[in-house]
């Protein structure tokens, strides 16, 4: 078992504010698809846009813990096998979830209807309790070994994966979601670590635009 020096470990906190983050928004999601009347396709395409945007966003999130993560940890922890097991089939089934609604988007966005949209709106609602079962036991179980194994600047790693492998135009959105959801505090913090080029674009940009697409998204859920 290898230890890293307290000054050089990790520091998650971040990682619970994306897990707020992955647990609002999966549970927002069955709520979008019931405001979507039949024959909306117009809200249909932004309900279903949004989804795929918080599916690429979790599927980058679970695949770098898989591939920069977990080797690590099994290099250093004396982990249970259980364990690796239970993260490793939550992953393949919160995944697997997704695929299912995916594949029922496409007749729902094209004629959205009752017929189409309440199978979407189950499997989202599964969907929603595999992915808090999950977060709830990574928290739990795997980030405090993170604390104490992995090192800051291999902690950052996974945060440099997720915005290089994210396009470009999706980024600012991402950034808008942790925000929302984040304290004052950690405000602060997150767009004090942003370059400068960010910050602007942010400010002037992303502000407007994210705030424009979550009143467009949401408003329906207050009626």
């Amino acid at each position: 078992m290898t230890t890293v020096n307290a000054g050089s470990r990790a520091d998650t906190h971040d990682m619970y504010v994306v897990h707020r983050v992955f647990r609002r928004e999966s549970a927002l999601m069955p709520r979008l698809v019931r405001t979507v009347r039949p024959g909306d396709s117009v809200r249909a395409r932004l309900v279903a846009g949004h989804f795929r945007d918080y599916a690429l966003g979790l599927h980058h999130h679970h695949s770098a813990e898989d591939e920069l993560l977990w080797p690590l940890l099994l290099a250093r922890v004396d982990l249970e096998a259980d364990l690796v097991l239970r993260m490793e089939e939550q992953h393949h089934r919160v995944a697997d979830g997704l695929a299912v609604v995916e594949k029922l988007l496409p007749a729902w966005e094209a004629a959205p209807s009752a017929a189409t949209g309440v199978p979407i709106a189950a499997a989202l609602a599964s969907h929603t309790e595999a992915l808090h079962e999950h977060l709830g036991d990574e928290e739990q179980f795997v980030l405090p070994l993170v604390e104490e194994h992995i090192t800051q600047a291999e902690w950052d790693r996974l945060g440099d994966r997720f915005a290089t492998e994210t396009p470009k135009d999706k980024l600012l959105f991402f950034l808008g979601a942790l925000l929302e959801e984040a304290t004052p505090e950690e405000r602060a913090h997150m767009l004090g670590t942003l370059p400068v080029p960010a910050k602007l674009a942010w400010r002037f940009i992303g502000r407007r635009t994210y705030a424009r697409r979550i009143r467009d998204l949401r408003d329906p859920l207050a009626a």
